[in-house]
């Protein structure tokens, strides 16, 4: 594990909350590639604690940001009841090449995955395999921006997204004319630049109840990671 490849903010018996980096992925099956669920089982071990880790949600390997993981299996099956729920919220902030026609808004569409090409698109209802994707977008202005270098021409959004479909966010953006800065899947002018581009997207805030004390958990990022 590298040194300071990723940012633990909270840890007790029940769960592990950490800032995953742009480029690592939450789990993976090639042999040799580090992973966040590798990377703190093995913290854990060091820590003389067992090494069960149970992966409640997912980041896109190029997306930094907040996740949380259970140390339990009960805390695991208490966060997963959570996902479907409003009790758990995902915030995000992105960087778009375009600025919205709306400073805010609700993003409603459908989108079916391609496993062949690891990517997905808008489509029908009555798409094979097509599944409900729903976001909320507001335009950040006056509030200290996440992203510092922003042009004029580009616009930093804060993002819930209210429900968890592959490429949800990237997918829907680019389908409404504000495709990401350095998304070389969905936006064209980063995929013609030929050079690897950091995708500016991070889970900057994490809300949740507690497995066991039921409390309300909320942590923040200031800055990307």
């Amino acid at each position: 594990m590298q040194k300071n490849s990723f940012n633990i903010l909270y840890e007790d018996r029940e769960i592990l909350v950490c800032s995953k980096p742009h480029g690592i992925p939450v789990q993976s099956r090639r042999i040799g590639t580090p992973d966040m669920e590798s990377m703190l089982k093995n913290h854990l071990a060091r820590q003389g604690q067992e090494p069960y880790l149970a992966v409640i949600h997912r980041l896109d390997q190029p997306v930094s940001g907040l996740l949380v993981f259970a140390k339990t299996k009960k805390s695991a099956a208490a966060l997963n009841a959570q996902l479907t729920g409003s009790s758990f919220g995902k915030y995000y902030r992105a960087l778009t090449e375009e600025i919205p026609s709306a400073p805010s808004g609700t993003l409603r569409d459908y989108i079916v995955r391609d496993g062949r090409t690891n990517t997905s698109r808008i489509c029908s209802p009555d798409t094979p395999g097509a599944k409900k994707a729903e976001l909320t977008y507001r335009t950040i202005t006056e509030e200290a921006p996440f992203f510092p270098d922003r042009s004029d021409s580009q616009a930093e959004l804060e993002i819930h997204l209210l429900t968890g479909r592959h490429h949800q966010i990237r997918v829907q953006m680019a389908h409404m004319g504000c495709p990401l800065l350095g998304d070389t899947k969905y936006n064209p002018a980063a995929r013609e630049a030929g050079t690897w581009q950091v995708l500016k997207l991070c889970a900057y805030c994490l809300e949740f109840l507690h497995p066991s004390t039921g409390k309300r958990m909320q942590f923040c990022l200031e800055q990307d990671v």
